[in-house]
């Protein structure tokens, strides 16, 4: 699909973009089916469950299946509730993964950026040295490229493993914390990947290109429905705007995980969720730094004061036995977090 399309598809009516999902849909199914195998829903948050309910509403009774225990304590309340969602277990633990392999902490892209900074002496030199110059060396025929360096502000934060690269930046001494992009990788997407191969079955996901993020580009060239070679899904929602969303959730009544709010309208006449407007893994702090608060760990505290501590201040364990957790991260990275946030309902209408 041409990028130019897709756009325009994104600007059509809310009716010709849900008559658009339920062709696409259905098209998945027959098409999937009629080869000989099988089709899932993969359900985590409010996107998927409202897909999920979609599909039924329209009369695909799809299986539907989650790796709930890693998901926010309200979506797995009404994972419970909606029912027919098949369980599946993470490989890794969430404190496992924190510990072994790091903090999920700025975005996937940058984090994996980040882990390399973190290892002293590690083996791929001209790759850290992409990463904190911008030079590509002999590889990439000397090029620069600003989009594998990493931006200053977080060299001068984790870049301190190799400050003789860059003598011009003011770099502080390297972290005692790991950080990782794997974390969804062991917990989520590996087990999901492997129970579809396990029942020869594709996914429809709950994705938008409106979302932003690593996927908004293969969304909008890919379109709704793609069959590769090594990949083949279904994205009935790709087209749809966050309004769009919020308003079929409320055509279908879907049931609102607590984390979410409500939803309500602005005076602009706006759909908004009054919390929350993404969740997920309860520990996931990626674009924490670009929340206002109260961010999604000051929800965390106030919904569950027992986990909050946890993952605060005790969910890892330091070289020198020392218990640290997400607190540690957040105050090396210049986020508030320790006392509790005062919630202006009036900012959040705005």
């Amino acid at each position: 699909m041409e990028i130019w399309e897709f756009k325009q598809k994104q600007s059509l009516p809310y009716e010709q973009k849900l008559n658009h999902a339920r062709v696409r849909a259905i098209e998945f199914y027959e098409k999937v089916t009629g080869e000989g195998h099988n089709v899932h829903v993969s359900v985590g948050g409010l996107d998927s469950i409202t897909l999920l309910l979609f599909l039924r509403h329209i009369g695909l009774d799809v299986p539907a299946i989650s790796v709930s225990g890693i998901e926010d304590k309200g979506n797995q309340e009404v994972h419970k509730m909606i029912g027919g969602i098949e369980q599946i277990k993470p490989y890794k633990g969430k404190a496992q993964v924190l510990q072994e392999l790091g903090f999920p902490v700025i975005s996937k892209a940058k984090a994996n950026k980040i882990s390399y900074l973190l290892q002293k002496n590690a083996e791929k030199q001209t790759f850290i040295h992409a990463i904190m110059t911008g030079d590509m060396g002999e590889q990439g025929h000397f090029q620069h490229s600003e989009r594998i360096k990493l931006q200053d502000k977080w060299i001068r934060l984790f870049g301190g493993n190799y400050a003789d690269m860059r003598p011009d930046l003011d770099i502080r001494e390297a972290p005692n914390f790991k950080v990782s992009s794997r974390c969804c990788y062991y917990m989520k997407e590996k087990p999901c990947d492997d129970w579809a191969k396990d029942h020869d079955s594709f996914p429809y996901l709950g994705l938008m290109a409106s979302e932003g993020g690593q996927r908004e580009m293969a969304l909008m060239k890919n379109g709704c429905n793609y069959y590769g070679k090594h990949t083949t899904r279904s994205c009935p929602f790709a087209i749809f705007s966050r309004q769009d969303l919020l308003q079929l959730a409320i055509d279908l009544n879907v049931p609102i995980p607590r984390a979410y709010g409500e939803i309500k309208r602005n005076e602009k006449g706006e759909l908004y969720t009054t919390r929350a407007q993404r969740t997920g893994c309860s520990m996931c702090g990626f674009g924490i730094h670009l929340e206002s608060r109260p961010h999604r760990f000051d929800r965390l505290r106030e919904d569950n004061l027992k986990e909050w501590e946890y993952w605060m201040y005790r969910c890892c364990t330091d070289e020198n036995g020392e218990k640290y957790g997400w607190g540690r991260v957040l105050d090396f990275i210049g986020v508030e977090w320790k006392e509790p946030a005062q919630i202006n309902i009036d900012d959040l209408e705005k």
